[in-house]
């Protein structure tokens, strides 16, 4: 009994063993438009955060405060509060007018009792050696 030997694959020819130069320029290019791009997102979200931090302080931060003194407090109820944001925004200072708008008696006898309160709320901070001031209204309801 007689076997016949195949022959193995055969091994490439010599002159296509390796990528031609054309081929490593193109994945260079393509590489480097990707690195780029990816470069130019990541400095435009450091831009954005830098100007997230930088920005003007949080009147949420104001009303959520004004809200809890005045509902633990009644004393302040229909008269100025005022204060600062600490670390958070530094030289940064607010101030609040409450005053009653609406409630559910006929007379407005209880001044300071529950309803819904107007506050008139001032924010400055300093910004480029100046003093920027925003003005905002508020409704809040104080049981």
């Amino acid at each position: 009994m007689k076997l016949s030997r195949r022959p193995s694959r055969t091994a490439p020819p010599r002159g296509r063993a390796s990528f031609t130069i054309l081929e490593v320029l193109i994945a260079l290019t393509i590489f480097f438009i990707a690195i780029f791009a990816i470069l130019n997102l990541v400095g435009q979200n450091l831009r954005i955060a830098r100007s997230l931090s930088l920005g003007q302080p949080d009147l949420g931060t104001v009303a959520a405060e004004l809200f809890m003194v005045a509902a633990t407090n009644r004393d302040v109820r229909g008269g100025s509060l005022s204060g600062d944001f600490g670390e958070l925004y530094p030289g940064a200072k607010w101030s609040a007018d409450l005053q009653l708008w609406l409630t559910n008696s006929n007379s407005r006898a209880l001044e300071n009792g529950p309803g819904l309160y107007r506050a008139e709320v001032i924010v400055s901070w300093p910004r480029n050696d100046l003093i920027k001031e925003r003005k905002t209204e508020l409704l809040l309801y104080l049981p």
